[in-house]
């Protein structure tokens, strides 16, 4: 009697309980915000994606001398991130619908985040610098810069580190995140400056009208020249010359070939046209009723 008692009040509250219109009308709802939540998150994860995928495409027409494998391990992991933090955030929304206490699980991640975070934390600074670095196009790899006053040629731009090589054969590798200061020396035209020194007893208007020549033919000759070379004219005065100054513009990085080219060029065609380059010279004063006598060093 008993047992035919506690079927029947079970019978009952089922009963109830399926042809309860509430609650099938609260699941009906709680079902369709949890569907519109999936749906949603996976169209938010479509578009972003897609535009991080245009953008990495896009930064392939930029000066960024990078292998291809590594910009697509950065265009994977940049989605990779986008998804995970994406999905992990739709996750909660769900257990919040499914009236799951979420304080308990957000503490737990937030201390599992912290000790992660303090364990690691020159590594993320050093991943987070790289990928800016790269991003934005600080520099490339072949690029000739000078990082925390180390100067040399950028052999590799990772994630982590960057390694460049000094022009006496030294390999310099920097954690990204102690990458303070970078000076670029292969964005811009470079500057080539020459000081001419001439002897005092020379015309300085001949010595203008030779330059003049030199660097119409150094124009000629010198792929690296991309604008006229200038004279400017008279630098300084000197114990035994006159320094004259011309300069031409270069492309990036090419100033210290065309500087030697162009000081030979001077060199010779001063010789042909019998312009003295000065050297030292020693006036020596004899004693009282003696002439003078003058010599050279």
């Amino acid at each position: 009697m008993k047992d035919g008692g506690f079927f029947s009040s079970l019978y009952e509250q089922i009963y109830n309980d399926v042809t309860n219109a509430d609650m099938w009308m609260n699941i009906g709802v709680i079902a369709l915000k949890i569907i519109a939540i999936i749906v949603v998150s996976r169209i938010v994860v479509s578009v972003v994606q897609a535009g991080v995928t245009q953008v990495f495409q896009h930064r392939r027409g930029s000066k960024l001398q990078m292998d291809q494998r590594r910009v697509d391990t950065m265009r994977v992991l940049v989605n990779n991130v986008v998804r995970y933090t994406l999905y992990f955030l739709a996750i909660l929304m769900v257990l919040q619908q499914l009236g799951i206490d979420l304080k308990p699980v957000l503490v737990s991640a937030g201390v599992l985040g912290l000790a992660v975070g303090f364990g690691a934390q020159s590594l993320v600074r050093d991943v987070i610098t790289g990928f800016f670095i790269i991003f934005e196009d600080q520099f490339a790899v072949g690029d000739f810069v000078t990082i925390n006053n180390m100067t040399g040629t950028v052999q590799e731009i990772g994630l982590r580190i960057t390694r460049i090589r000094s022009w006496t054969g030294e390999v310099h590798i920097f954690p990204n995140g102690t990458i303070t200061q970078v000076t670029n020396f292969s964005l811009q035209n470079t500057l080539a400056v020459v000081d001419v020194s001439v002897a005092y007893e020379e015309d300085l208007k001949q010595v203008e009208d030779v330059l003049r020549e030199v660097l119409r033919m150094a124009q000629s000759e010198l792929t690296d020249i991309v604008a006229e070379p200038q004279i400017l004219g008279v630098q300084a005065l000197g114990p035994s010359e006159v320094t004259m100054r011309v300069t031409a513009e270069c492309r990036p990085n090419t100033h210290h070939g065309v500087n030697r080219n162009l000081r030979a060029m001077i060199r010779t065609e001063f010789t042909k046209r019998g312009i003295q380059i000065p050297y030292p010279k020693i006036v020596a004063m004899q004693g009282k009723g003696q002439g003078q006598m003058q010599g050279q060093a």
